[in-house]
């Protein structure tokens, strides 16, 4: 399966005076949905980053449609784009309790290793999962 969902409750701190989610907020929810999406498919970022190994953002697109409000149960949609050499790729987006698409965005991550500061290609028990 290359889609994981989980879903997110919208707390007062992430929103503005008007009660919409303050922009910035989106990036951890998508963050939250991406390691969540690695563990689904049996792989700890914990463990991978307790190994030396990083995956930064070096990419990232966010489109804002329609605003998420505080209390709203929000569902992260995380979903496997694409492996190539040390890149992996994320299509995300964000829906509200009624369905309607709120947020969407595309990311690139790179395999890094973390003592040298460079890129490398995943372990290979990762491209396993990717490749399943």
């Amino acid at each position: 399966m290359k889609e994981h969902q989980i879903q997110v409750r919208v707390r007062y701190s992430e929103t503005d005076q008007m009660s919409v989610v303050y922009h910035g907020n989106y990036v951890p929810y998508f963050e939250m949905g991406r390691v969540e999406w690695l563990r689904n498919k049996g792989i700890s970022y914990k463990s991978l980053e307790e190994s030396g190994i990083a995956l930064p953002i070096v990419s990232m697109t966010i489109n804002y449609k329609k605003p998420a409000r505080y209390d709203d149960l929000l569902t992260v949609i995380t979903k496997f784009k694409s492996q190539s050499s040390v890149k992996i790729e994320f299509d995300c987006e964000i829906r509200n309790e009624n369905d309607e698409l709120l947020t969407t965005a595309h990311f690139i991550l790179v395999f890094v290793d973390v003592k040298l500061g460079k890129a490398i290609l995943p372990p290979q028990y990762i491209l396993d999962v990717m490749n399943s």
